[in-house]
């Protein structure tokens, strides 16, 4: 049946069946099509049916487009979206210009988003999308002429190059409800009055300019404005910001979102917020301190601030503290030293229990609104869990009634569990009369003992927005079901209402984020704390030696889409290779030694070296290593017997000492008693008289001794919470090589200043960042990343 109606208003069959899989689609459209069928009902007009059911997502409006479209009082897309996208071509089928968008006037499917409020101005509706309005040819002749007047010099001088679809958008916009056909026509007609037939010169090829290669996506800086204040950034940051993102409501104009719920009150409380926002875009960063963050929160801290930032707007800070059981102060300190090590600052720093007191009024409000929108209920916790809980016998309790026992729950008359506050509502995932206040006689980290109750999340989120006048409030895609409970309590209190919008989270794999595994990781000795560098904890990746930039880079490369995004750590740590080429200056550190003494070392005393920085960019500036007789190879650039392929030190093969400016080869091997090589006899041969060698290697001389820690994987497999790939769970997944301790490696003095958390590249070996643990006299570095992705992790 549906389908004989889509291909009775004139969708293909094929359309009509692709129609009917998106079910929301469909049903609007049959809503449509049965409205309009008629004697009269045409293809065209069947088409500005299916536009008005497909973009029209909220269905409000659709009856009063359906019976314009039905009685021709719309008969063009141009009347009803506002577009119109032909694409021209001149007087001799030759050049085509750009695709042309009149948007002068708002047209019907815009107006009626931006007038949610009923009755409409029916006089002002059809003005806006020119009902009755008929152009004469004489006025498209006259508005051509016009146009073409405008531009005669430019016409004359480049004839039938010149783009011709200017000539048709300034036509159009001053003609907005005229014939497209008609106007072309005209244009056509006009111009080969004025130039005549195209002469061969008109018909040769206009030679293609060479395009400017564009900088790297990162390298290209751009204008932003935080907080007022104007500076530049990367754009990676902004690559984010692609797909949905760009359809986001302007500020005030929350009603043309999708599910939007629209009150009474809305379009004044929205004027009210304007008012006060001054049309600024406000997001915010709302994370719970009751762990570290990790990962996934870097992609959430870089869409809320870099989704303002982008648009000249600000992002709060501001602390989920509804929980006093499990918050901590290190948690509050560590989240905002990693919001502020990616690059940003809050334009402020705000806590759920700032507003505990306006929250408690708006709650004895929301008991006593008509009919009671809330009431104490005495289900234990274990009742009302799941998805179909049994409904509560106090859904209908009187409202003075829960007044009385709220008060009570304040006062602390009830035990912990004995009595909640839920709201009266369904929410969109089926689940019913969500928590918005419960009992827990837990002192809170800022406000004491003043409270015995505490909000949830469902009651707490949404109200902390509209305190705050967020405009877009971001958010995780498990939160989709709290949508509508966000929608409903807003408006149920009738205070403005900001948007949600979901998206999907980010994961990587081979690791675990959740707070409770990382803790049992903690408590077996898995891992050292929060911060090992093993972890994807943003503590841990900061003191593995991960720069916020590579971080940042790769939110930015993964982007912000609806889909949940699962991603192998080797992108990240490729993100981080490119930034550490750039930022981590060179130097020679050896981890497994091998010592070497120069027989013919050139001079009585160490020789003064010089070492560029950056090989690539000795602009960048040098540091200084000795050179004397006695240096340390890495014991795997020797061998003594050479296979094919090996370019490296063996007995008469040598090799170069990297920036020393000398080759050396091999004259004796000393060995220990048990056979294993302690030390080599070399001469050394300057590099402009000696053979080029196959190889050069670096090396060590008067070194300091250090620990490096390299680390691989904490987990053998990709998905280590997967039941049906570590059947034996997570901690039994663990890598009994992800860490290994090197306690004497030699590193040269060039990094005897270094701080904690410095980073550096160890020439040939990777990239290095200093560990916190180092004290003076014994330096502890963390490998990062080595220099190239190893293919066997892949």
């Amino acid at each position: 049946e549906a389908l004989g109606l889509f291909t009775g208003i004139g969708l293909s069959e094929a359309k009509a069946r692709e129609t009917l899989r998106n079910g929301a689609l469909s049903a609007l459209l049959r809503r449509a099509a049965r409205s309009a069928l008629g004697p009269t009902l045409d293809k065209a007009t069947g088409t500005l049916l299916y536009n008005a059911a497909a973009r029209l997502r909220d269905p409000k409006h659709l009856g009063l487009l359906v019976d314009y479209i039905a009685r021709r009082e719309i008969l063009t897309d141009l009347q009803l979206s506002g577009t119109v996208r032909p694409r021209h071509r001149g007087p001799g089928g030759e050049g085509r210009a750009p695709l042309l968008t009149a948007s002068l006037s708002p047209a019907a499917l815009e107006y009626v988003r931006s007038h949610p409020l009923e009755p409409l101005d029916v006089e002002d509706f059809e003005r806006a999308c020119g009902v009755g309005v008929c152009v004469t040819p004489e006025q498209i002749e006259e508005a051509v002429e016009a146009v073409i007047g405008k531009h005669r010099a430019e016409l004359l001088a480049e004839r039938y190059r010149f783009n011709m679809g200017l000539l048709m958008g300034e036509a159009r916009s001053q003609l907005r409800w005229a014939d497209g056909k008609t106007i072309k026509n005209e244009v056509d007609l006009q111009v080969l009055h004025l130039l005549g037939p195209k002469t061969e010169a008109d018909l040769e090829k206009k030679p293609k300019a060479a395009k400017a290669r564009p900088a790297p996506a990162e390298k290209q800086k751009v204008v932003v404005v935080e907080n007022g204040e104007v500076g530049t950034e990367t754009r990676s940051l902004l690559e984010q910001l692609r797909g949905e993102a760009l359809k986001f409501h302007k500020p005030g104009e929350n009603y043309k979102t999708e599910g939007y719920v629209v009150t009474p009150n809305t379009m004044a409380l929205l004027k009210h917020h304007l008012t006060i926002t001054g049309g600024q875009v406000r997001t915010r960063f709302p994370p719970e301190p009751n762990g570290i963050l990790h990962i996934g929160h870097a992609k959430a801290i870089n869409f809320n601030f870099g989704y303002a930032k982008a648009n000249g707007g600000v992002c709060f800070l501001r602390y989920d503290d509804t929980n006093p059981e499990k918050e901590e102060e290190k948690y509050f300190t560590a989240i905002r030293e990693m919001v502020e090590w990616l690059g940003y600052q809050p334009y402020a720093v705000t806590h759920a229990s700032d507003y505990f007191d306006q929250l408690y009024t708006w709650a004895l409000e929301l008991i006593r609104r008509r009919v009671g929108q809330a009431y104490v209920c005495h289900q234990k916790v274990e009742e009302i869990k799941g998805h179909n809980p049994p409904p509560s016998p106090w859904r209908d309790r009187p409202v003075e009634e829960s007044l009385l026992l709220f008060e009570d729950m304040r006062k602390g008359k009830f035990g912990e569990g004995e009595a909640t506050l839920r709201m009266k509502l369904v929410m969109e995932d089926g689940k019913m009369d969500p928590v918005a206040y419960r009992v827990k006689f837990t002192p809170h980290h800022r406000t004491g003992d003043k409270w015995c109750i505490y909000p949830t999340y469902d009651y707490t989120h949404c109200l902390c927005d509209s305190i705050e006048h967020i405009t877009h409030s971001l958010c995780t895609k498990e939160f989709q079901a709290r949508r509508s409970s966000y929608f409903w309590l807003c408006n149920a209190l009738d205070v403005y209402c900001p948007v949600q919008w979901e998206y999907g989270r980010l994961n990587l794999l081979y690791t675990v984020v959740s707070k409770r595994k990382i803790i049992q990781l903690v408590e077996t000795g898995a891992v050292r704390d929060w911060d090992d560098p093993r972890l994807f904890t943003l503590t841990a990746l900061r003191r593995r030696g991960f720069p916020p930039e590579a971080i940042n880079n790769f939110c930015a490369r993964v982007g912000v889409t609806v889909a949940q995004a699962t991603m192998e750590p080797h992108l990240l740590e490729a993100c981080v290779r490119e930034v550490l080429n750039e930022q981590a200056p060179r130097a020679m550190a050896v981890l497994e030694p091998l010592k070497v003494t120069i027989t013919n070392f050139p001079a009585p005393k160490a020789l003064e070296v010089l070492v560029p920085n950056f090989p690539a960019d000795e602009s960048r500036g040098f540091h200084q290593v000795p050179f004397q007789s006695t240096v340390y190879i890495e014991e795997t650039d020797f061998r003594e017997e050479v296979d094919k392929g090996y370019k490296r030190l063996a007995p008469g093969q040598p090799v170069g000492l990297r920036h020393a400016g000398y080759v050396i080869a091999v004259q004796n091997v000393i060995k220990d008693a048990s056979g294993h090589v302690i030390e080599l006899e070399v001469t050394c041969t300057k590099s402009d008289v000696a053979e080029k060698p196959k190889a050069f290697i670096h090396w060590v001389s008067e070194p300091l001794v250090c620990e490096v820690r390299l680390y691989e994987r904490l987990f053998l497999h990709k998905n280590p919470e997967d039941p049906s790939e570590v059947p034996g769970g997570f901690l039994s997944d663990l890598n009994p090589d992800s860490l290994r301790v090197v306690r004497s490696a030699l590193v040269d003095s060039s990094v005897l200043s270094a701080r904690p958390f410095d980073k550096f590249q160890f020439e040939r070996l990777g990239y290095f960042s200093v560990d916190p643990d180092s004290e003076e006299g014994k330096m502890v570095f963390n490998r990062t990343v080595t220099l190239k992705e190893d293919p066997g992790k892949a």
